[in-house]
């Protein structure tokens, strides 16, 4: 994947909430371009295969079963320092830690249910988007 991408998630307490149109719009102000998008679901198997990194940490259960509770957003963000900067504009992990304006800061609901996922690495970020798009699906 070439330089200036990211993957991003909306993950499903945002859906149910219907936050999905407002973050799409912080993410379209902010310079990021979509070049790819879709609304899935995962079942528990492929919320397990997505988050294998943190297999056997105290939370993956809880994490995996969140995660297929309902729909998700996946999408594929194009701009210059894409990770970089989709990870300032969501904010810190924690909610309760996050700037003001930041999307978590504004959508979350706790640590888990933080609202949205961003990639912290290029690894990470080819990882994760070739989890949910192929080639074709990228533009």
């Amino acid at each position: 994947m070439p330089l200036g991408y990211t993957f991003a998630m909306i993950k499903p307490s945002a859906c149910r909430k219907n936050h999905v149109g407002p973050i799409l719009a912080m993410i379209n102000q902010a310079g990021f371009r979509i070049s790819a998008i879709r609304s899935t679901k995962l079942d528990k198997e492929e919320a397990e295969q997505f988050y294998e990194m943190h297999r056997g940490k105290e939370f993956y259960e809880s994490l995996c079963d969140f995660m297929s509770s309902g729909p998700i957003i996946a999408i594929l963000l194009e701009k210059e320092n894409a990770i970089e900067d989709f990870r300032k504009l969501i904010g810190n992990t924690n909610p309760t830690m996050a700037e003001e304006g930041t999307i978590r800061k504004m959508f979350a609901e706790s640590l888990q249910k933080n609202a949205v996922h961003g990639s912290d690495t290029p690894e990470n970020a080819e990882r994760e988007a070739n989890f949910f798009f192929n080639q074709r699906e990228r533009y």
